[in-house]
């Protein structure tokens, strides 16, 4: 076919439109790779076919986009004057004109999330599904794009590229030879020809994300392989994420859920895409060099060659085994060498977490094959590392001698066996034919053996573990070479106990098992920054606290009811940091337990039972501390399901009279409970002079106010230790929990002995393991390290960085309303254009940030705010990450 476009102007393009559709309008060209294409009146797109597509081709397009514009959303042909759906001009130049389908390629997105791969995997299903019926005569066409051809158009069109030649010529070949063993069985029938991002459209979920959901340029229409469909398709997203080949297994599962494929189609399926690429990269340097001024062509050259790439870098076999999801290869053989003790380099191990920063390798020992390794975790890291080793490494002296597993033949450092290649880093190895038992080689240095049942193919020592499962159905475990025996298998994992109301971060939460400093890591060795957790104040496994606790859990923990030093030095130590009057400390377990308890020593000392509080807060979920909680995000209905004796004031943000309102509302009530510093809502100060009115207002009328700080408090504000004081008022009674423990269940209030004696008026006051030893010690060690590593210093400076990350950040992304909060309590406000909160859009954000191994969440009463209360050790190394995994969400899309 001629691949040179036709010679078309606007104002010619202007006038076919008018003379022979009757539709007028401004006319704008919009790209094309062989065809000259024109968007008129934003309605119509006006094609002139390439000339070397014959009626037939053309009139079998329309036959299709007729069959499919009651099932998906395609162009619709538009008759001409004449009648037809083609109008012909000029020196045998023929136009169509079709309905333009509104929406954005999904080329435009650079980032495509899990769930937008598999709309287009589905996608690609119901079309080939709902063209499965359809014949015509101008479907026997011969097409560059036709997979069936791939060998013969490279063939044609390599003597274009200057660079790459063998390269694209060897796997191409590779390629067209595996296709061609197959291609008897594989099932043909009509295909689009061109099921790319290109040619993909998109509407805008509620959540931000394109939605894939219309098809167009059917110029490629023909028959042709089923799974060829499908490897154009897959072959487009490559370039998405040119990282992870296997980012692509969502649209693959999803198509198969609407077309099943067969297990012939699916091992062509990536010898399809590797020969896709190929062509690709030929045609478009084929076309640029016909057609220079051909801005679509040379445009995309470096992302073609960059999906060529990415296909190239996984084997045939390892992406089919990915589709079969064939289980892993195993291995059974004797020792070839002494035997080692297995060095744990798991997740779980004994490791100590500093292990994360560096780690220096043992001797004398042996590390598993299969196993994700802690070692090998990267913080800081926007990809997910290469973990999973598919080799076994050993630590021998020099000299030890190494023997044949298996009859074969040692040639150029491989022993080459019947079914297996060994490959033995670290052994000088003797060439030549060996029998199992022979000695075949020495120790010269670390050994790392892998075993591949593809002749010839070098295994990486370390692979993702999104890759783990498809190599190692390729590569066995060859611990046994070792004496290894797997590791014991653990029992299944499984929340199905759990009540369906837990809460827990994300729709598919990673399994996290280990903590470091402000870093936590999943079972595959993933580590995360964790931007979200205010329980783990002095960051995850602090030694100093794992030492104190381990130490007094050997000498004591009971209740609290026998005597002992550290419930005497904790309670003092808290009094100490209270201001005066509050001198009296009672210990809980939670910061649900502390409200609770406030709450009842403010109407037991009051005699009163009405509480003020504040609309969009959260202070726990007993019934006491529950019916003080007024944020929707926890309770839709909390609002209209208040009791009788609490009485919700305005969210003093929300609101310019909010204060005026809460004046107003003082009655004759027990108390006043409030956050200290809007922590739910997504870290907004209050007001200034907030509460020093509110304060003087109720205790003018005899009652007593309550601050809580469960989640402020403990220095984390950086200027204050204390959340209320920033607003330069003391409380008479303050809760705080959370950061007390550092994850230890540990809470308390603090208030005056006045208030304090006014319990006995009711009972005695006893807490099983609130101020157990442990959890007196774990307080007191909390309080120390907080001190004595300055970590309240630390809050305001990284906190400050933070702040001016995130106001630029604001400057340059629209979606950010506003930055809330101070030192290491901040909230990033996310709306939508009217202002409206982008609430869908947050929770997306937040996934995506996951994946660039960033742990935050929503919050806010329309979850539309990101929040951010990391451990006080945060640095200003990982405040950076942070900002930029943000940046790159917020442009790249999520």
């Amino acid at each position: 076919m001629n691949v040179v476009r036709p010679d078309v102007t606007l104002d010619q393009a202007r006038e076919i439109a008018d003379r022979c559709f009757g539709v007028h309008g401004e006319v704008r060209e919009v790209g094309s790779n062989q065809d000259r294409n024109f968007v008129v009146d934003g309605r119509y797109l006006l094609k002139v076919a390439n000339t070397g597509y014959t009626d037939a081709e053309l009139d079998a397009q329309d036959a299709a986009l007729l069959h499919l514009r009651d099932r998906m959303r395609v162009p619709e042909p538009q008759p001409s004057v004449d009648g037809g759906h083609v109008a012909r001009f000029g020196d045998g130049l023929r136009a169509r004109l079709l309905t333009f389908v509104p929406g954005t390629p999904l080329i435009e997105h650079a980032h495509l999330a899990p769930v937008v791969v598999a709309r287009l995997g589905d996608l690609a299903g119901r079309l080939v599904s709902h063209l499965a019926d359809l014949d015509h005569p101008g479907l026997d066409r011969v097409s560059q794009w036709d997979l069936r051809r791939a060998r013969t158009e490279i063939d044609q069109m390599i003597g274009s590229l200057s660079t790459g030649r063998d390269l694209v010529r060897r796997a191409a070949d590779l390629a067209c030879d595996r296709l061609d063993s197959l291609a008897g069985d594989l099932r043909t029938q009509a295909v689009h020809g061109d099921l790319t991002d290109d040619n993909v459209v998109c509407s805008i979920g509620r959540d931000g994300r394109p939605v894939p959901d219309g098809v167009i340029d059917f110029g490629d229409l023909g028959h042709g392989w089923i799974v060829g469909e499908l490897a154009v398709t897959c072959a487009s997203l490559l370039h998405h994420a040119p990282d992870r080949p296997l980012a692509i297994l969502p649209a693959v599962r999803a198509f198969q859920r609407v077309v099943p494929l067969t297990g012939d189609e699916l091992a062509a399926l990536w010898p399809a895409i590797v020969a896709r690429t190929a062509v690709l990269v030929v045609s478009g340097v084929h076309q640029a060099l016909l057609e220079p001024d051909n801005d679509y062509a040379t445009e995309r050259q470096d992302a073609e060659f960059r999906a060529f790439e990415t296909a190239l870098s996984l084997p045939f076999e390892v992406a089919e085994a990915a589709f079969l999801e064939t289980p892993p290869a195993r291995f059974t053989g004797p020792p070839i060498v002494p035997v080692l003790p297995v060095r744990d380099l798991s997740v779980t191990s004994d490791l100590p977490g500093s292990v994360l920063e560096t780690y220096t390798p043992e001797e004398g020992v042996a590390h598993r094959a299969g196993e994700p390794r802690l070692t090998e975790t990267r913080i800081h890291s926007f990809d997910a590392p290469a973990t999973v080793p598919l080799g076994v490494e050993s630590r021998l002296p020099a000299g030890t001698p190494v023997h044949a597993p298996f009859d074969g033949e040692v040639h150029l450092g491989v022993l080459r066996g019947a079914t297996l290649d060994l490959r033995l880093g670290g052994v000088e190895l003797w060439e030549g034919p060996v029998r199992a038992g022979d000695q075949i080689g020495a120790v010269s240095g670390p050994v790392y053996a892998t075993l591949c049942s593809v002749r010839d193919l070098e295994p990486p020592a370390f692979v993702t573990p999104e890759e783990a499962a498809a190599w190692q159905a390729v590569c066995p475990n060859p611990g046994p070479l070792f004496g290894i025996r797997p590791a014991p298998e653990e029992a299944p994992f499984s929340r199905d106990a759990l009540a369906d109301v837990q809460e827990h971060y994300y729709a598919d939460p990673p399994r996290i098992e280990r903590g470091w400093r402000q870093h936590l890591t999943d079972v595959h060795g993933r580590t995360y920054l964790d931007m979200v957790n205010n329980v783990a104040a002095i960051g995850h496994a602090h030694p100093r606290l794992t030492e104190a606790v381990a130490r007094q859990l050997a000498l004591l923990n009971t209740n609290s009811r026998f005597n002992y030093r550290a419930i005497a030095d904790f309670s003092r130590r808290l009094a100490d940091l209270a201001p005066d009057p509050l001198d009296t400390v009672f210990l809980v377990n939670s910061g649900s337990e502390a409200v609770d308890l406030a709450l009842r020593l403010v109407q037991v000392a009051t005699g009163r039972e009405e509480m003020l509080c504040v609309a969009e807060a959260y202070h726990g979920w007993t019934t006491a501390s529950d019916a003080v909680s007024t944020s929707t995000a926890d309770n839709p209905d909390a609002m209209a399901t208040r009791p009788a004796w609490v009485r919700p004031v305005p969210a003093p943000h929300r609101d310019p009279d909010a204060l005026a309102k809460a004046l107003a509302m003082v009655g004759e009530p027990a108390g006043f409970i409030a956050e200290a510093f809007y922590g739910n809502a997504g870290g907004i100060p209050l007001p200034d002079g907030y509460l020093a009115a509110v304060y003087e207002k109720v205790r003018a009328h005899g009652g007593l106010c309550v601050a809580d700080e469960v989640q402020v408090g403990y220095g984390r504000l950086g200027r204050h230790f204390w959340g209320f004081e920033q607003q330069g008022v003391v409380p008479d009674v303050i809760t705080i929990a959370k950061a007390m423990g550092n994850g230890h269940p540990l809470g308390a209030v603090i208030t005056t002995r006045e208030i304090a004696e006014t319990y006995r008026r009711v009972g005695y006051f006893f807490s099983s393991a609130g101020g157990s030893p442990v959890s007196c010690v774990t307080g007191l060690t909390v309080l120390d390290v907080i001190e004595q590593e300055g970590l309240q210093a630390n809050a305001a400076r990284v906190g400050d960085h933070l702040r001016d990350l995130m106001e630029t950040l604001a400057a340059e992304h629209p979606i950010i309303g506003a930055v809330h909060g101070l030192g290491l309590y901040m909230g990033v406000e996310l709306n939508r254009p009217d202002g409206s909160p982008a609430t869908e859009e947050t929770a997306a954000i937040c996934d995506r940030m996951l994946e660039l191994g960033v742990v935050v969440q929503p919050t806010g009463d329309h979850l539309n705010i990101l929040k951010i209360k990391p451990p006080m050790v945060l640095t200003e190394d990982s405040a950076a990450f942070f900002a930029a995994a943000l940046a790159r969400t917020l442009s790249e899309g999520w």
